[in-house]
């Protein structure tokens, strides 16, 4: 299946020059995401796993049905101040400001292997930062895993030392 297909780019979205991969038409499509999902399984299948992280709110659309194929536990990865109970945070750079995300403290335990899965790797910022709070916890991030890589702007290079699997690169 070509998975290139059921993403529709979107241009000047949502400024001038930038060309948005929308990934809502391959989610619509019931064949396509079930494919796209059993493909990144496939493609981190070698790794072991004991949870997969995902940060809001697409990480969750694409880490969920990962964790429930994989048949491991999910921890959502929330932005600050969405989470009920005690939290550790982690700040990150956005375009025009900084940003936190929060993980409840008690979601992962010392040693645990961890998967961190989200639907764009880009500029790595918001990986980074996840990275950081599994780390915080005691986890260990031994994959990152992604429905679509923009190759040109070296997310990747955020991600040094993490086994990388992108199922789309742009």
């Amino acid at each position: 299946m070509n998975f290139k297909d059921y993403i529709r780019v979107i241009p000047d979205f949502p400024q001038p020059g930038i060309r948005f991969k929308d990934i809502t038409t391959l989610l619509k499509d019931g064949e396509a995401y079930r494919a796209a999902i059993d493909a990144i399984r496939d493609g981190i299948s070698h790794l072991e796993i004991d949870l997969i992280a995902g940060p809001e709110a697409r990480g969750f659309v694409i880490g969920a049905p990962l964790a429930l194929s994989l048949g491991v536990g999910f921890v959502p990865i929330r932005k600050s101040g969405k989470l009920p109970g005690k939290t550790v945070e982690a700040s990150y750079d956005l375009e025009y400001g900084k940003d936190k995300l929060a993980v409840h403290s008690d979601a992962i335990q010392p040693g645990q292997r961890v998967l961190i899965a989200d639907d764009l790797l880009a500029t790595g910022g918001t990986i980074a930062s996840t990275v950081n709070l599994v780390r915080q916890l005691g986890g260990e991030v031994i994959g990152a895993a992604f429905l679509i890589e923009l190759g040109y702007l070296t997310g990747r290079e955020k991600l040094e030392g993490i086994d990388v699997f992108s199922l789309i690169t742009y």
